[in-house]
């Protein structure tokens, strides 16, 4: 059936993503090219601009940040991507942000699913913090093994701290230790069983999936995708408002794509210089 659907037009190539080169042959590329995962990063948000510890603070998106996920939904568009279905997490600047791509894209009413399970890693009695104040407080290589490690959290905050998210009405029902904090493998623990439980289905069942989430939930989301080491996606970064697409076979694992960024196997939609300059301010903002 799918060779069959290749062989009724030819498949452009854009960005290193395939391409349907029209609308009336849309269905069949869809049809043909059935396994597909588009990953968004939220753009900019206003603490980002200030370069402060986020989290769960439920922040907005800076001018810019808006500006960038309005390029990121048209550069899905430019590329013929038609996602079926839509998830986010419960933060504003990851649900603005699939609003911006979803409008860019004429798709705002295909079904979006909100869960805090894609929300942002926690950062514990850092949010709300100055990154480069806490450095200097605590030390480049301390903090770096806050932001960075696998496996250490930063310090935790307790239910009488306003960070804790018994506190936050959009948690009620959800039964949170007293002591709360993440790592990215504390992180990637819920991102992953949600992701095989919710997301994985609607692929099985041919359906294109865009995700518009967050540094660290998305980074935990291409390590179990890509099974990059502990070591590496320590040090892998994702840019605000800039799509990876992944393509994925029958099994669900990444096609590798040319001109990916290793050790990704998706590739970004957009000019690469820049994108390689966004990563690089993503990771020097404790520097």
């Amino acid at each position: 059936m799918f060779a069959a659907a290749r062989s009724a037009f030819s498949i452009a190539s854009r960005n290193g993503v395939r391409v349907a080169p029209n609308a009336r042959s849309l269905a069949a590329f869809q049809t043909a090219d059935k396994h597909t995962l588009v990953l968004v990063r939220h753009g900019e948000s206003t603490w980002n601009l200030e370069n402060k510890f986020t989290g769960w603070v439920d922040v907005p998106l800076s001018p810019k940040g808006h500006e960038e996920v309005i390029e990121a939904g048209k550069l899905i568009k430019e590329a013929g991507i038609v996602p079926n279905v839509a998830f986010t997490s419960l933060q504003k600047r990851a649900i603005r942000t699939l609003w911006h791509v979803l409008e860019q894209t004429d798709l705002m009413w295909i079904p979006v699913t909100k869960a805090w399970q894609l929300n942002e890693r926690h950062y514990g009695a850092l949010q709300g913090l100055d990154k480069q104040q806490t450095v200097d407080k605590h030390g480049k290589e301390k903090v770096l093994i806050w932001r960075r490690s696998y496996d250490v959290p930063p310090p935790t905050v307790d239910r009488s701290s306003e960070h804790h998210p018994g506190n936050d009405p959009r948690y009620a029902g959800f039964d949170f230790p007293d002591e709360w904090t993440e790592s990215l493998k504390t992180t990637l623990e819920r991102v992953t069983p949600y992701y095989e439980q919710n997301i994985v289905p609607e692929l099985k069942a041919g359906k294109d999936v865009i995700i518009a989430a967050h540094g660290n939930s998305l980074r935990a989301l291409v390590k179990h995708l890509d099974n990059i080491g502990e070591d590496v996606i320590a040090e892998l970064n994702i840019p605000t408002g800039t799509p990876l697409v992944y393509e994925l076979d029958d099994d669900l694992k990444p096609i590798k794509q040319e001109g990916a960024f290793s050790p990704l196997s998706g590739r970004y939609l957009g000019d690469q210089d820049a994108i390689r300059a966004r990563i690089e301010g993503v990771k020097n903002q404790t520097k």
